[in-house]
């Protein structure tokens, strides 16, 4: 989980990196959004590697590399794995609580919107849903309907850019967006990236309804003076598309930006190859893809129906196993020697181990009394690969500590 978690996070980065010095002074909106949009799903998907376009290539000889044990003066820290899941149960229930209370306020977001439109009055122009508030409020919108003063719309104090402008906030189904990028934060509340994307996702927003705003009215210059009445009201609606959403002056002049034709090819070109060049970098074979080059193996692949070898109880209780069974060689402790030592097994089409070979070695029988514990492992839950029994390589790497 933790390798998933800074994958996905690096690749956030690097996307949104990519879109702060090419694309976002670009005016190429669209595209923009389905590349923010795109990079969020990229980024929580590939690294789960639910595909692989290794099978394209020619497959390399992989092992699967367990966690570290670590073993001191004769006994194994079984306390460790006790502490550790102890500490997991609390870092789970801390994300738990955190994530339930802002599951929670998310949902009283989204049922704010409905509830005001139960209990305000509405009126349908041009077939446009129109909730019309009691309170003084500045123009937004919300899923289908546009919430808007009703004492100004009344007296006609609402000009009609402003209605365009949410209107095309409904249109383009930018509601869809934040609510995605929103429940994403729900989940992943303690990555900040997706705070990032959100706001980079709700600006570029405003850039395609000013946009909407100025083909339909072609009144550049009067619509950004508009937008300026509103630069000092920070009142915003959370979920909701908003008028006065960062008014910045980044905002004003890509109003008037001459479009470049071939700095958007290039630049969507350049996208293509690092999205392509990221897709091989962290979609690369998994470590449960095993194959070995021994007699009667066979390589693992993402197309096939894979199942890992399993240890009787699980994989905490091999580790326990080894700790339990692991006796510091008498010599090895008089030396007081600390170090790491490998050894490679192989799980066989039975279950049973095998091929037992000491890759790094610390001496004075350290290696000799890793392999003797491995021979006395319970059969293992054989691989299968689309249901034929398969034998994989596994790579155990074992710290050493001598009492000083």
């Amino acid at each position: 989980m933790i390798t998933y978690l800074l994958k996905s996070g690096l690749l956030l980065a690097v996307f949104y990196a990519v879109y702060k010095l090419l694309l976002e002074n670009e005016r190429m909106f669209r595209f923009n959004r389905v590349y923010l949009i795109g990079s969020l799903i990229f980024s929580l998907v590939i690294p789960l590697q639910l595909f692989s376009i290794a099978s394209f290539f020619p497959s390399k000889i992989k092992t699967i590399q367990l966690d570290e044990i670590m073993i001191v003066s004769n006994q194994s820290i079984l306390n460790k794995v006790s502490y550790n899941e102890i500490l997991y149960f609390f870092l789970g229930a801390i994300y738990v609580l955190i994530a339930t209370i802002l599951l929670i306020r998310f949902a009283i977001n989204v049922s704010s919107f409905f509830l005001k439109m139960k209990k305000n009055s509405v009126q349908f122009i041009d077939n446009q849903k129109l909730v019309l508030m009691k309170e003084s409020i500045l123009p937004h919108s919300f899923w289908n309907a546009i919430f808007i003063s009703k004492e100004d719309f009344t007296n006609g104090k609402i000009p009609s850019e402003l209605i365009a402008h949410e209107k095309a906030h409904l249109q383009e189904k930018h509601t869809l967006d934040i609510l995605f990028v929103e429940f994403l934060q729900i989940v992943f509340w303690f990555n900040p990236m997706f705070v990032l994307f959100e706001k980079a996702i709700k600006l570029n927003h405003e850039f395609l309804a000013d946009e909407a705003v100025n083909k339909q009215f072609d009144e550049v210059k009067s619509y950004q003076n508009l937008l300026l009445q509103f630069a000092s009201n920070k009142h915003t609606v959370v979920l909701a598309s908003t008028i006065n959403y960062q008014i910045t002056k980044k905002r004003l002049l890509m109003m008037t930006k001459e479009k470049s034709p071939i700095a958007m090819v290039l630049k969507v070109t350049s996208v293509t190859v690092v999205s392509f060049l990221l897709l091989i970098a962290f979609n690369s074979e998994a470590t449960a893809q095993t194959s070995f080059n021994g007699k009667n193996s066979i390589g693992v692949n993402e197309k096939a129906d894979v199942k890992q070898p399993q240890f009787p109880g699980g994989i905490e209780k091999f580790y326990m196993f080894v700790g339990q069974n692991f006796k510091m060689p008498k010599e090895f402790s008089k030396q007081k020697i600390d170090g790491k030592l490998f050894i490679e097994f192989m799980v066989e089409k039975d279950g049973s181990l095998s091929e037992f070979k000491i890759v790094k070695d610390l001496g004075y029988g350290a290696g000799e009394e890793a392999i003797r514990v491995l021979k006395l492992s319970p059969k293992w839950i054989p691989a299968t690969e689309n249901g034929q029994a398969v034998r994989v390589l596994y790579s155990l790497p074992i710290t050493l500590q001598s009492e000083k």
